[in-house]
């Protein structure tokens, strides 16, 4: 939830939106984005959910599992406008809540991920112009067709990670669908990318390879979309080790020296501590104790 000038803002089930009164939890309006129950029960790994919305000056912006991005009047619950953001040929659903940032230049932002990686989907973080739903920029986390040239000079190094070409049938994942944070002050958005598709790095990328930007911390320009650094958690993931956990930035003292850091526990069971300005690795600890699993033999 997220609570405006005593109006209490929440997305539910079949991301229906809701304002409530929050002294008195009477509902001031309700809107049903009429979410496609048939492309929920063909796409969504993990039912009809949503994980939060955004509200900026008078808007509430929401995504729906079917693609869609919409703006809302704060004040009637009325809808102001609505774009696809997905391509509905592939089997992509949308569960993260859309971020709202002004950056450098001053303009104000809606920042979407999308899910899918475990059906088959490129993942990618968009940004849209927060008053008319317009798309601004794009960053792909997997490259494109390796016969083929790159868009960005990252996707050129990237895609010397993968071999094969089974990850282009498949799109090859790396869904962003929850982990974001930005820092207004070094003017870099940071978001966590998710699993490869298939799971299997020996069936997505045969001949191996880390298979960038899989299971990665990335930090671009949020002004552009233009890359800054990248660390990947889980070099070559094969066990859904993905790293879209929560984000925190904050400043550290670290041997006496006071550390602008991005903190993050993912799936792998590290806990990382990462310098936000430059993606230097500070710190990678377990977080949980390891145990092997003897198969009886046959």
């Amino acid at each position: 939830p997220i609570v405006v000038d005593g109006t209490m803002y929440v997305s539910g089930a079949w991301n229906n939106i809701y304002a409530i009164n929050a002294k008195t939890g009477e509902q001031l309006w309700h809107y049903d984005p009429q979410t496609s129950r048939p492309w929920v029960a063909a796409n969504a790994c993990c039912d009809a959910v949503s994980r939060g919305l955004a509200v900026w000056e008078g808007k509430v912006v929401a995504a729906t599992l079917d693609g869609r991005l919409l703006a809302l009047d704060a004040a009637s619950g009325e809808l102001i406008w609505s774009v696809l953001t997905i391509d509905r040929s592939k089997p992509y659903t949308i569960t993260g809540a859309p971020r709202v940032i002004q950056s450098a230049d001053g303009n104000a932002r809606v920042l979407l991920g999308n899910s899918g990686a475990d059906y088959g989907v490129r993942g990618y973080v968009s940004a849209y112009d927060v008053n008319t739903g317009a798309l601004d920029w794009r960053f792909y986390t997997v490259p494109s067709d390796p016969a083929k040239p790159q868009a960005t000079p990252e996707l050129t190094m990237a895609v010397k990670t993968w071999s094969g070409d089974e990850w282009v049938k498949t799109g090859g994942g790396g869904t962003v669908w929850n982990a974001m944070a930005f820092d207004p002050e070094a003017n870099l958005l940071y978001f966590g990318t998710g699993n490869g598709t298939p799971w299997s790095r020996e069936l997505r990328s045969p001949g191996g390879g880390d298979n960038l930007f899989l299971s990665s911390i990335i930090a671009v320009n949020p002004d552009t979309g233009a890359y800054v650094w990248h660390y990947q958690t889980t070099p070559g993931e094969s066990w859904n080790f993905s790293a879209v956990e929560s984000i925190v930035l904050t400043d550290l003292v670290i041997d006496g020296e006071t550390r602008k850091v991005l903190i993050q526990a993912p799936k792998n069971g590290f806990f990382y501590v990462l310098d936000r300005l430059t993606g230097e690795l500070l710190s990678a600890e377990k977080s949980v104790s390891y145990t092997h699993l003897t198969l009886p033999t046959i």
